[in-house]
Formats: structure tokens, sequence, C-alpha cells
């Protein structure tokens, strides 16, 4: 290959699909220039972007689209090498028609590897069926900041919650055929002030022992095979130019053989806003020298200015064959470079390619199953945050629903679904989904009750205008269902997304005030969160009848909700994020030291409303039998522990019990706790279930001084609970015998069984 055939590999170009099933045409961007395919394509090129998920097209003819492209592509290039085509697919596949999923934050919520790996299974398969090969999620920065916009794209803020979810994502999309990229590797989360894209004031210990936790999981159990670096950079060193995170650490360490991609003009980046390089050509060179291989979306390093480095002498071809090697191990591994390969998709198998016309509608991206999927998992993530025993609602005569997401068919939709990152820009076309509201959804779970509805205030508006009308129609009903929370949007169109940081954990506009006014009439108030991140809720916390907290729930969200308040569902989500008690303190995370806990030489309590891992249901739940098989055991060694959990109330539901482990005492400062486990177990009313766990001393390691993973010898508390705020049994172990260095291979995991108590008595009980 020339060197220009080669540096074509290692690029892609923003496209659109076309409408009537023609070649798909370079997107236009504001941070770029136009590209001109014909004067590229002779050399080749490395990837589409986005083909589908730049502007409403049936997906059918997109797919048609992208097959013709990929004709053209393979056909001017010597080699007949085809574009890998990626796609975002945070909540779903971003493509018009295709299901969106509950957010990110929800698949934390329903603390379900299984269901999450279900779902990622769905969207691969969808991806696949129309020509695409590569997803840009999960997203595995772990939440330090809640005012950050990209909240609603994480998966919590614990290391183990997000490294176990988001690997199981992985293994779905992977096993229908889709490459997964690991973003944002590594740190974005813990941008200063939650300032999208701030610089990021972090330590080595914090980076090794939360940020990178989770990436190290998925590399080394997910099969995954891209990891996309992240905008920020880390005590000075940008991540796209960060030879040790993507090379020493991610390849030579951890074993990673897959590609690296830049974040969307990331490379760029190292010039225009880092100012770590003089020009896109050294710009270039320090990314490929740092181990990035792809430029994304478009080309603006990796084209002329790398060639002319490369020509001046100033980037070694070697880094090139480097990246290309990799690329195209890649390709091969698709079947992209088969002699064989035809670029004709599975959703276009058998079809009369001629009448693009006679294609239309002929590839279902919103099927049955899918939508299945989708509800079970928003009714396992909505969070039953509080109850004064209001909740379930009895047929109430009227219900007052008031505020701004009551009526909003887009309140159940994050900032990376079709409709809210692309159709909003067309307007003339439909949503291309059903996306029933909160008040349809009321009325249909409700079909005797008057339901009554009033806006009340907007999202993030100053108006109070509408508040007497609210407060009158509170004041007549039997009970107020306030939808409160979110608009998502981009770079500070919404209140929630990329751009859209916040000054406080405070609700957006009066929203807070609508709820006190609310409260202040004497009638119960379930207040009913639709939101990307946790807010502060004011003495609702405490005087609201119930909280139902929801993030983004998805097309099938509002079913869900309504299906919590009437009890036709138990509430079966825990909270993957603190609520903080106030608006103004930060962090919230409850993975934090002691000097981060309230103590009398602060005014400030930070302590939470609601702590992590916290959700209510409707029955009730006894822990007993605590039993630990040998409380001492080597820094190499294990303790088992077990114990009996019985549904003590009425109707059937399901608990998740969370294991925590408290480290007294440490040759450097440790958090109070962390997850290091958790299982969800489903009981019958009466059933009873004997847990057992197998804790490994390696879960117990962190990075000590020297920089290196430690398990120190000591006492350790095990901390059993249903939430980090909620412990129920607690067992003292000691590990013993000399400080061991781990390493990557060490086991990242507590195992646990189920099996029926055998003393186990009442209607529930299997034998």
């Amino acid at each position: 290959m020339t060197l220009a055939e080669k540096v074509a590999q290692l690029f892609g170009v923003w496209v659109g699909a076309s409408g009537d099933g023609g070649e798909v045409a370079p997107h236009q961007h504001d941070m770029e220039e136009t590209v001109d395919l014909d004067a590229l394509l002779p050399d080749g090129l490395g990837q589409l972007t986005r083909p589908f998920g730049t502007a409403p097209v049936d997906p059918a003819i997109g797919a048609l689209s992208l097959l013709r492209t990929q004709e053209r592509i393979t056909g001017a290039n010597r080699f007949g090498i085809p574009a890998l085509a990626h796609e975002e697919c945070l909540a779903g596949f971003a493509a018009w028609g295709a299901t969106a999923y509950p957010v990110p934050l929800s698949w934390g919520a329903t603390f379900d590897p299984a269901l999450i790996r279900e779902m990622a299974g769905a969207i691969g398969a969808d991806m696949r069926s129309v020509g695409v090969h590569q997803g840009l999620a999960p997203v595995l920065d772990v939440i330090r900041d809640v005012r950050w916009g990209r909240v609603e794209e994480t998966i919590g803020e614990d290391p183990y919650l997000v490294g176990t979810i988001a690997t199981a994502y992985i293994r779905g999309l992977e096993s229908a055929g889709i490459v997964a990229t690991l973003k944002h590797f590594a740190g974005y989360s813990a941008s200063v002030a939650g300032r999208n894209l701030a610089p990021v004031a972090m330590g080595t210990r914090e980076r090794a022992d939360v940020m990178l936790v989770p990436f190290e999981m998925a590399v080394r159990e997910s099969g995954v095979r891209s990891v996309m670096h992240a905008y920020t950079d880390t005590d000075g060193v940008p991540s796209a130019a960060d030879e040790w995170l993507l090379t020493v650490l991610l390849r030579d360490t951890w074993g990673f053989d897959g590609t690296v991609v830049a974040d969307y003009f990331g490379i760029a980046f190292l010039k225009t806003l880092h100012g770590v390089a003089g020009c896109f050509g050294e710009a270039a060179g320090a990314a490929l020298a740092a181990g990035v291989d792809v430029e994304l979306p478009t080309v603006k390093t990796f084209g002329r200015p790398l060639l002319d480095a490369v020509a001046a002498g100033r980037v070694p071809i070697a880094l090139i064959d480097r990246a290309l090697r990799r690329v195209l191990i890649q390709k091969a591994r698709l079947g992209l470079l088969d002699p064989g390969w035809s670029p004709v998709p599975p959703g276009l198998a058998g079809a009369d390619l001629s009448d693009a016309e006679a294609l239309r509608g002929s590839v279902c991206l919103d099927s049955a199953a899918n939508r299945a999927i989708a509800r079970r998992m928003a009714e396992r993530a909505i969070v039953l945050l509080r109850n004064d025993g209001t909740l379930p609602l009895r047929r109430p005569g009227r219900i007052a629903l008031i505020g701004p997401n009551a009526d909003d068919p887009l309140a159940v939709l994050g900032c990376y679904s079709f409709p809210v990152h692309v159709g909003v820009r067309y307007p003339e076309m439909p949503a291309g989904i059903d996306l029933p509201t909160l008040r349809e959804a009321l009325a249909a779970e409700f079909p005797g009750t008057e339901i009554v509805t009033a806006l009340g205030a907007t999202v993030d508006g100053p108006g109070t205008g509408g508040f007497a009308e609210a407060i009158e129609l509170a004041r007549g009903a039997d009970v107020v269902v306030a939808a409160l929370g979110d608009r998502a949007g981009l770079f500070g169109r919404g209140t929630s997304g990329e751009g859209c940081d916040a000054e406080s954990a405070a609700l957006p506009g009066v929203q807070q005030d609508l709820l006190d006014a609310l409260i202040g009439t004497g009638t119960p108030v379930v207040a009913t969160l639709l939101s990307g991140r946790p807010y502060a809720l004011g003495r609702a916390a405490e005087d609201a009848a119930a909280i139902v907290q929801s993030f983004f729930p998805g097309q099938e969200g509002t079913s869900a909700i309504a299906g919590v308040i009437s009890g036709r569902l138990d509430p079966a989500g825990r909270l993957p994020v603190s609520i903080p008690r106030r608006p103004g303190v930060h962090p919230s995370s409850y993975l934090s030291a002691r000097l981060a806990h309230a103590s009398e030489v602060s005014n400030i309590d930070p302590t939470p409303a609601f702590g992590f891992g916290h959700g209510l249901t409707y029955t009730a739940f006894e822990w007993s039998g605590l039993e630990v098989g040998v409380a001492e055991t080597g820094t190499d060694g294990e303790v088992n522990l077990g114990f009996t959990l019985r549904n003590s109330g009425d109707r059937e539901g399901g608990e998740v019990v969370q294991l925590y482990l408290h480290d007294p005492v440490a040759s450097v400062v440790q958090p109070v706790q962390r997850l290091v486990g958790y299982v969800r177990v489903p009981l019958a009313p009466g059933e009873a279930q004997r847990v057992r766990v197998t804790v490994p001393a390696d879960v117990a390691s962190f990075t000590g001084r020297d920089g290196r993973r430690i398990v120190e010898p000591g006492e350790l508390e095990l901390r059993l609970g249903a939430s980090s705020t909620d412990p129920r049994l607690t067992a003292t172990v000691t590990l013993t015998g000399p400080v061991r260095h781990v390493d990557h291979t060490r086991r990242l995991h507590a195992t646990f069984t189920l099996s029926c108590d055998d003393h186990a008595t009442g209607p529930g009980h299997r034998p």
C-alpha cells in the first residue's frame, strides 16, 4: 500500500444516508470543512460516521444507501476494502424508528447485568441488520459530580456497579457481531466543577481505584474490541496523547488488542484546546505515538497534515503501520476483507434492491420483542425513594397530574436518543416510535379515575404564572402526581445531556417552588421524577407522600411509572447514584473517605437524602442467620458468608443484596465503604432463600503508597445490606500474612449462590 492508502484507513468521514436510497452524502459539521469524497475514495476509507444517526431516514432505505456507498468505496480503491460503519447506541440504536431504551443511569438502577446483556444483544442485532459494524457505547465513566451534564450517560457512582453492568452490555453487543467501544478512557467524569470537557484534578489513586476499575474489568472479561480516548487532560496530559494510558496500561499490561478511536475532533483538540501540539501534523503524530489508531468523526489531522509530517520526517511511518495493522485486523475479523464479502446486510438479504420505494418499511428496528425488553428494563429501573403508605394508589377518584413533564412525550428520553439527538432538528418528521406521555399512561392505568392536568411551570423557565391553577387543581384532588425533572438536550439546549451542566443539584427553573407549593396544599403529593441526574428535593424528602425516581426510562417508561404508582408493579430499582439532601453540596458520591462525611468541624453536612443502593418495595424482607465460614484467612485466601433472606410481606418482590467492604485501617486513605458484590433475589410471599457468598481477599486490594496494587493484612468488615446506608448484617474477618502484591490477573468478584433454606416455612417455601 502507498502511504496515502495506509493513512486513508485511519480516518472516517461523517456522512448521512440518503432518503431515497442513493449514496450517502458528507455531513457538513460546523467544526469541519466539507469533505470531497471523489478525491478521497481512490485511496480508500477507514470508517463511515453515523450514516443513520445524522438525519431521519427509513431504516431499509438507509441500509440501501449504505450498501450503495460501500459498493462505491470498494470499487474506488485498489484493494476493494470497504469502510467500517459506526453509530451511537447509548440508549438504543440512534436511528429513526429504533427502540428507545432507558438511559445507562437506569441500567445501573436495575442492578441486573443479565437484562442489560439481553438489551444490548437486541440493539446489536438491529445495527447489524442494516450494515453497521461498530457501536460507540458503553460509557464507563464513574460519576463524581452530579452537576456534570453527561450523568445520564453513565451507569452510576460506584466502579464495581459500572464495571459489571458495562461488561454485560459489551458482551451483548459483541455477541451480535458489533464492535463495542469503551468510553471515555479515562477520567472524563471527574472534570472540575462538573463542567463538560474541563480539566481533571485527580490523583493517581483515584484514577487507579475508581476511574480505571470498570475499564480493566471490561477489557479482561467482555471481549471488547475498541476503546475511545477521553477529551480531558489529567495532571496536564491529554488522554489522546497519553502513551502510558493508551499503550503501556491498556495494551502492554491489560492485553487489549483492538483499536483505539478518537473521540470526535479529539486529536485536533491537542492543538486547539490543550495546546500541546503546534500544528495538526504534530497533533496527529502525538496521538499515533500514544496509541490512537483512528481519527473520528472525519478527516482533519490524519489527512494532509499527517502526510506532510511524515514527508518532513517528523512522524515515523512505523507508527502508521502499527495503527494500520490494528485497523485491518479488525476489518478482517469482521469479515470485511473476505474474498466473498457482500455489502448486502441481513435486513436486505433476498430483497429486490432495484426498487427503493418497495423496500420502504421492510426493516423494523422497533419490534415487539424489543419493546418487551425495554418495558422490563423500565420496570426494573424505577426507584421508590419514599412512601408514607400512600402508594400504591387504590382507585383514587381524582388525580391532579401537575408539572412540566406531565404531558411531554420526550420526557422519557435522554440526549443520545434519536428523537432528541437528531429528531428535534426535523420537527416535520414524526418520532418514528410510540412515546406515550405520563398523562396517557396514568389514564390507561386508572380507567375509572378523573385525571386533571396543569403544567404549573416549564422545565427551566422562571415563570410562576401557572402556580395558581396548579394549586387549585391540587386542592380539589385526592392525590397529586407531580411530574418533574429534566429536558434532555445538547450543549445548553436542555437541562441534562452533553454540554448541559448544572450550577447546582437544585431542580431546574422554579420546579422546587412548584413542588413546595403543591405539598403546602395538604393533598398527598407523589413527586415523580423523569430526569437525567439526581436532584435535591428540599422538603419533599420528608414531606412528600411518596417519591418515585426514574432516570429517562425510555419509550416504555411512563407505563412502568404508572404501574409502580398503581401497585401493578412492585418497585424494583435501586439508586445507582446518591440523592443529595442539599443542592450545593458537591461532590456527593457515597464513595468517599471519612473526611468527606459530616463532622463537627464543618457546618456543611454532605449526608445524602437517599444513599447509593437505596430503593423501597411494597413488601418487606427479613435478614437473619449470618454465618461466617472462616473468620480468618490469608491475604491470598477467601472467606465464606451465608444468611437467610425471607420475604415477610404479603406480595411477591425482590431484594438486591449488596455487599460492602469497610477497611478500618489501611496504609493509604480508603473510602468508608465500597461495593464489592451484589445479587438480586426474587421471593414469593413467605419464601426464604439461603444466600451464600464467597469473598476473595483480592477484592480488598487497593493502590498502595508505591503505586502498586496490594492486599494488606488486617481486620475488615463485610457489610451485607439493602443499601449503602442500610446495613443489615456485618461480618468481621481478618486477613493474615504478608502484604501481597496483585495485578490485573487478580480476582474481581465475590460469588453469590442461592438455595432454598431448609428451615424456611410459609406459603412461599419451595422444598
